[in-house]
């Protein structure tokens, strides 16, 4: 069984680009994807999970005291969070860790948060709906925008919550990238009602603020089910781990007093959802993958996939902090309600379209609204390499279909391109279009991949 991590000592954890140059084309190139000759065997270390990192950033700049974020992602996602609340007069300081994938952080919240800034979103959700309300905190306007594709992004919720709670954002009535916030200093909280159907990171964004409120917040979800609950429940175990109680009184319903943040030394966990397409890639093969350092108890919606993954005829194990998945060599049609994991959804397509009978995943209508729509985008790619895919309104239905090459799109979608690489894991000749893309959440991914599908046993 192979190893597989990043010890490139040319990764900086401060640049954009994705480490190991030789691992992706230059320019425009297509990426061509690695096909396994046969099961791979593989334990693959990973880096620190994206929510968890953005989510302790916050608070940490909103903390009373300085706090050590321990093995945090560095990424795209991750330095745009960084370069934001510096940009506010949070000092972060890069210190040695014991991560494999760079330095841990030291923050220092600021005596005061300022404006007059402007605040680069480029297409990370949780810039753009956590920084907002940090915003409303800080003295002066402050412009937010993004990648194109980020404009295209729901934003009226967070834009319209902050109006209820008496922030003046000016957007041109467009309720998206971009806008200004034009802070004072303070926000008075109080009761608000919202529709979060379309994000959990609406509810997210205005609970990690919430404590430094004059008045905290009561927060009511009018509409659908949220999506993603999880992830509100990681938000609301961040909070907890810096002495801020959330109370839910009933389903859709958030309450918290004002409160100090408490600094903190937090240990980031590996990111479970990033580990789904390299343990998918174990059924489609046959083989054998091992994700290590995986938590005995998690808020990650990954944690999903011990549970995921057997309904594709997989057998998975857990012990000692390392997880097993087994592939059989036959991959089994599903049918699933994937509302409580939606970003779970590619890699669990990809699977499908490699699957022996027909299967039909729903409760993921809001990864419309995600990097790109995610339901049409895999339609329009699994359909491009032969496959058989048919959207429904909120999910896809997948028939069995011989797969062949050509080129996949990835709609400067990480998560499409982790599909892309499981299914030509086992077809022949496919090209992914900006694998560079990866280097939102795991700038390491071509690199791993590459040792992934030489893994074979």
């Amino acid at each position: 069984m192979g190893i597989i991590n990043q010890l490139d000592p040319r990764f900086s954890p401060y640049d954009d680009e994705t480490p190991g140059v030789a691992a992706v084309p230059p320019g425009d190139a297509p990426w061509p994807a690695p096909t396994a000759s046969g099961p791979i065997d593989a334990t693959v270390v990973l880096p620190g999970s994206k929510s968890l990192t953005n989510r302790q950033l916050v608070l940490s700049a909103l903390a009373d005291s300085p706090s050590t974020l321990r093995a945090p992602l560095h990424s795209r996602d991750t330095t745009l969070m960084v370069d934001a609340l510096r940009s506010m007069g949070t000092t972060i300081e890069a210190v040695t860790g014991s991560g494999q994938f760079g330095d841990d952080w030291l923050i220092t919240p600021a005596e005061e948060l300022l404006g007059s800034t402007t605040v680069d979103c480029g297409l990370a959700g949780t810039v753009m709906r956590f920084i907002p309300p940090v915003a409303a905190l800080a003295l002066g306007p402050i412009v937010f925008d993004g990648d194109e594709a980020a404009r295209r992004r729901p934003m009226t919720t967070t834009i319209s919550s902050l109006r209820a709670l008496g922030v003046d954002i000016a957007d041109d009535g467009a309720g998206a990238l971009p806008f200004t916030v034009h802070g004072t200093g303070r926000v008075a909280g109080g009761e608000i009602v919202i529709d979060a159907s379309s994000s959990s990171q609406f509810v997210s964004g205005l609970l990690l603020s919430a404590a430094r409120f004059d008045d905290g917040l009561v927060l009511r979800h009018s509409g659908e089910r949220v999506p993603s609950q999880p992830h509100i429940e990681m938000t609301i175990q961040a909070l907890a781990d810096r002495g801020v109680s959330v109370e839910s009184p009933e389903p859709g319903v958030w309450e918290m007093a004002p409160s100090g943040i408490r600094g903190a030394t937090i240990d980031i966990e590996p990111d479970l959802s990033n580990a789904a397409p390299f343990l998918a890639a174990a059924v489609a093969t046959g083989g054998r993958v091992s994700v290590s350092g995986w938590p005995t108890s998690t808020t990650q919606v990954g944690a999903h996939l011990i549970d995921l993954l057997p309904l594709f005829g997989a057998t998975v194990s857990l012990v000692d902090g390392v997880l097993t998945v087994e592939g059989t060599g036959q991959i089994h049609g599903i049918t699933l309600d994937l509302s409580e994991g939606g970003e779970l959804a590619p890699a669990l397509v990809a699977l499908a379209a490699l699957a022996d009978s027909p299967s039909e995943i729903t409760g993921i209508g809001h990864i419309r609204h995600h990097e790109t729509d995610r339901l049409a985008a895999l339609a329009t790619e699994i359909t491009a390499l032969g496959g058989v895919i048919t959207e429904l309104d909120d999910g896809l239905r997948i028939e069995p279909a011989h797969l062949h090459g050509g080129t996949w799109k990835t709609y400067a979608d990480h998560r499409m391109a982790h599909a892309g690489a499981i299914i030509a894991l086992v077809t022949p000749d496919v090209l992914i279009e900006d694998i560079a893309t990866t280097s939102k959440t795991l700038p390491e991914f071509p690199e791993l991949w590459s040792a992934l599908a030489a893994s074979c046993s």
